[in-house]
């Protein structure tokens, strides 16, 4: 499943968004917002990384202005992995190599098409499991626990 949100600045890359993964025959729930009446991030950011970190299996993907206050947001969970990319290399290398499992956009910053694209490039990635990347996952788990 893929866990959509986004603030007032991403709503309309997120509606774009939302009918192209329907097309590309993603699964989508659309987490919110649902207009551009002004909201805060973090509620968003909250309500999609709860549901990414129920199941492995789930991806989130959050807008904002910037991509950095929903990524922040995100986080503050157990086992998410939230990071902002404006490319699709950056979307692949994020996903192959550091396992990331929600994407964060700058709505601000990236053409609707460009949104497109960096999504799809993010969820058709599998995180390359080798050794050296899992180590690393390994460790950030460990500050996880410890703070």
């Amino acid at each position: 499943m893929v866990y959509l949100g986004a603030d007032h600045r991403g709503f309309k890359h997120k509606e774009k968004l939302k009918a192209f993964l329907d097309e590309q025959g993603y699964q989508v729930t659309d987490i919110g917002t649902n207009s551009e009446k002004s909201v805060d991030y973090p509620v968003i950011a909250q309500k999609v990384a709860k549901k990414v970190s129920e199941d492995p299996n789930n991806r989130g993907i959050l807008l904002c202005g910037s991509g950095v206050g929903v990524c922040i947001a995100a986080n503050k969970f157990k086992g998410i992995r939230a990071g902002s990319a404006w490319t699709e290399e950056v979307a692949r290398s994020a996903r192959a190599d550091d396992n990331v499992n929600v994407l964060c956009l700058a709505a601000d910053d990236i053409t609707v098409d460009d949104t497109k694209q960096i999504a799809r490039a993010f969820l058709n990635t599998s995180f390359r499991g080798e050794d050296r990347y899992k180590r690393r996952i390994a460790q950030i788990e460990e500050i996880e626990k410890g703070n």
